[in-house]
């Protein structure tokens, strides 16, 4: 039962974000990409700060100088001013579907980085879903878009800091860093806004946009947490790749985008090495944990 609740909010959670990522897009066709950061990060920010008090927990401690927490707080930063951008300039299936290569950038990081065991069924995913990235963006072809690189910039970032998540001393909570998160994200804001020019003042349509995008983000940010606590990890990992689905829906019916061939195909790449990759994590770690039983018995026993 709680595999199947965990399974119901992750969908939802992805289909908050596709939503959350269409009201962005709507949002950057006026106003500039920093003033949105802005607005998305400092409200979330005081909302899981507020969050925090409640719970007992001091949103500011100093953990938040921690060498890892301090990483994943610069690649979240990175990663958000790289993603907001390729909303506002590239069609929305297409950066959704080069972040779905996060779980390959991430295995390929706790493999170089972190030293963690990848075998060569693993890496043969990860090559293989980079050609489905590959086709996605299709480098010095006709169809290439230069501004695509954003995308590519806010996976990479997005991945460092789950790798980052991983060094997170436990005393640390999730709302804690969920906390600095946004805290950044907004820092980001400023830092676009001072080289862009300034912020604009919305329209009352456009505030409607923004506002939908932080509270539907906000809930969306909820249920993949939830999620994530309720049901098993290798179980409603996977469901994360619904956001795909309903990006593309977005797309077609509020932009008018249809992904071109390309792009359909480098997407079922990325998804089923993804898919492959999750499966091959989920049977190591359930291939330690019966060495470590084994182990443990054999101990018992002498």
């Amino acid at each position: 039962m709680d595999n199947m609740r965990g399974i119901v909010l992750m969908v939802l959670g992805m289909l908050g974000f596709a939503v959350e990522d269409m009201f962005i897009k709507l949002a950057s066709a006026g106003l500039p990409v920093g003033q949105i950061l802005v607005v998305l990060g400092f409200p979330g920010a005081l909302l899981f700060a507020l969050l925090a008090r409640s719970r007992g927990m001091d949103p500011f401690s100093r953990s938040f100088f921690s060498p890892a927490v301090l990483a994943r707080n610069l690649s979240e930063m990175v990663g958000s001013m790289g993603f907001v951008t390729a909303l506002a300039l590239v069609p929305l299936a297409t950066v959704t579907t080069i972040l779905q290569a996060a779980p390959l950038f991430v295995t390929m990081g706790a493999a170089l980085i972190l030293g963690e065991a990848v075998g060569w069924r693993r890496w043969t995913a990860i090559l293989v879903g980079f050609f489905g990235v590959v086709l996605v963006i299709r480098p010095g072809l006709e169809g290439f878009e230069p501004d695509v690189l954003w995308a590519v910039l806010a996976v990479v970032s997005l991945s460092i800091r789950d790798l980052a998540s991983r060094k997170v001393p436990k005393a640390v909570s999730s709302i804690q860093l969920a906390v600095w998160g946004f805290l950044v994200v907004g820092f980001a804001g400023l830092i676009m806004l001072s080289v862009s020019g300034g912020a604009k003042v919305p329209t009352a349509v456009e505030t409607a946009y923004l506002a939908a995008a932080l509270c539907i983000g906000t809930f969306a940010y909820w249920a993949l947490t939830e999620a994530t606590r309720l049901g098993e990890i290798a179980v409603v990992t996977p469901f994360r790749y619904s956001r795909l689905l309903f990006s593309m829906v977005v797309g077609v019916l509020v932009f008018a985008e249809i992904p071109d061939v390309y792009t359909l195909i480098g997407a079922c790449i990325i998804i089923a090495t993804g898919l492959y990759t999750i499966m091959r994590e989920r049977k190591r770690r359930r291939d330690e944990a019966a060495r470590a039983m084994a182990e443990k018995n054999a101990k018992s026993v002498l």
